[in-house]
């Protein structure tokens, strides 16, 4: 199969044609030891094995994490767009902090050691933020390590959405992930307005989908009365890439400020933030930047917005520019970029761990993570088509992929929406075979095959189980 091709197809919206071994682990291992496709960073990361998942206690397992015996015997994660694996580099920086810690002590805010991976932790922040400018596209002075999502996004909504009697609305998806829906719910009541009449929903034309279409007549016909448009990179359940650039050069002509809450979108597709034009942008850092559970999380505010003289934020001790910080006159004096919105001093342990996990995206760009994820995302719909095919009965399919067939719309996931009853049965029995996988009800369960960790030989190996997690009580039913 010609890999260069099939990339360049899929770029642009086609579907690549695959041989008829790409069922076989052998075609799916050839393809893991091309050098014409991206290289893995898999060694890079620790990947549990089955049996560690089923774990206990922290002491009861002879081997180091990672170490399974066979690839066999390594779990098949696919849930990188919830919590991405843990890279080995975030371990190696946590002891380079706690030494500097308990040897340096308060020092390490403007000392860093020699040989230390981490800078001062009072420039930690900064530094995170010049590692992420390549990973969403934007001058690290547009950029922010800060918080967690939903605080950045009410932040972000303090800073920008100024609704007044005729402008008051705020558009969003029809089905938002429940922090955002809260965040925008509760920003309009702080107001003293109404959601029910503040909140302008995007339903899905057909089925699941949010058309672009749609999306710009609803700005056209509501231009007047929107005051702020937030929208998903990435929707969490369908898995759907909305077309940014084209929605927000929409807005733009209509004067709306537009945000983006770009969580799934983060460290999975590639994005021109400053080039698009975007008025702010908020991600966590644990999905697909792999930084760890509830580790903090990014926002991009356009230079537009950053300078002194148009300050926008709410004012804090970091926000503060470092130049003049230690005077305590109490003459706020914002740091110039997203830096000014900065409210307190950020976790150093956090900002170690993400700086730790962005090290890796340094030996790579999203241009070529991207390519890979192309390929291998397609790889997994291929497959999972075959499956569909052959379990298909009387014209009922096993199962829904509700993702876009686009490949140009989609990130590192397949949504596959199962039948109720055989939702829970097919979960489970994914999980015991060592398959992690989220899901979200109703019946959905979400497929992230991730480019930097995740390999063809895992989605191969994948879907072996998931066929007869889907198809084992139609078989026992069937023999004699």
């Amino acid at each position: 199969m010609d890999t260069k091709t099939a990339t360049k197809q899929l770029r642009e919206g086609q579907k690549p044609q695959w041989p008829a071994n790409a069922e076989s682990l052998k075609f799916a291992q050839l393809l893991d030891e091309s050098t014409e496709i991206s290289r893995t960073f898999r060694p890079e990361f620790v990947v549990p094995s089955k049996a560690q998942l089923k774990r206990k206690t922290l002491n009861d397992d002879p081997k180091p994490a990672g170490q399974a015996s066979t690839p066999e015997d390594e779990a098949i994660y696919f849930c990188g767009n919830s919590l991405g694996l843990q890279p080995r580099a975030v371990g190696e920086h946590l002891n380079a902090y706690l030494k500097t810690w308990g040897s340096i002590a308060v020092g390490g805010h403007f000392t860093a050691l020699e040989d230390s991976p981490l800078t001062p932790y009072q420039d930690m922040a900064a530094g995170c933020a010049k590692k992420m400018s390549a990973i969403v596209g934007a001058s690290p002075s547009e950029i922010v390590a800060m918080n967690t999502l939903t605080i950045n996004l009410h932040l972000m909504m303090a800073a920008f959405y100024k609704p007044t009697e005729k402008k008051h609305k705020i558009m969003c998806e029809w089905r938002p992930f429940p922090s955002d829906w809260y965040a925008i719910e509760s920003q309009i009541e702080w107001h003293g307005l109404e959601p029910k009449n503040s909140m302008l929903l995007v339903e899905p034309d057909d089925g699941y989908l949010m058309t672009t279409d749609k999306i710009l007549r609803l700005i056209e016909e509501n231009a007047d009365e929107l005051a702020l448009i937030m929208l998903p990179g990435i929707q969490y359940y369908s898995g759907q890439l909305l077309d940014i650039p084209t929605i927000t050069a929409h807005a733009r002509k209509h004067n709306i400020t537009i945000g983006w809450d770009l969580a799934h979108a983060a460290g999975n597709v590639e994005l021109k933030l400053h080039d698009w034009d975007v008025d702010f942008a908020c991600w966590c850092t644990y999905k697909y930047m792999n930084a760890g559970a509830g580790s903090i999380a990014g926002a991009f505010i356009h230079e537009k917005h950053g300078n002194n003289d148009q300050y926008k934020g709410l004012k804090g001790w970091y926000g503060h520019d470092k130049s003049s910080r230690f005077l305590m006159d109490n003459k706020f004096v914002p740091t110039p970029g997203a830096q000014g919105f900065q409210c307190s001093n950020p976790s150093i342990v956090d900002l170690t761990c993400l700086a730790g996990a962005l090290s890796v995206f340094e030996k790579t760009s999203m241009t070529d993570l991207r390519s890979r994820s192309l390929l291998l995302t397609a790889y997994a719909e291929h497959l999972l088509s075959q499956i569909s095919s052959r379990n298909t009965k009387d014209g009922n399919l096993p199962f829904t992929i509700i993702t876009p067939t686009d490949p140009r719309f989609r990130g590192a996931q397949l949504s596959v929406l199962l039948p109720e009853d055989v939702f829970e049965d097919a979960s489970a029995a994914l999980e015991a075979n060592g398959v992690v996988c989220d899901k979200r009800k109703p019946g959905i369960i979400r497929v992230a095959p991730v480019p930097m960790y995740n390999t063809f030989s895992d989605v191969c190996r994948f879907m072996d189980i998931f066929e007869k997690a889907i198809g084992t009580e139609k078989k026992q039913e069937a023999q004699p």
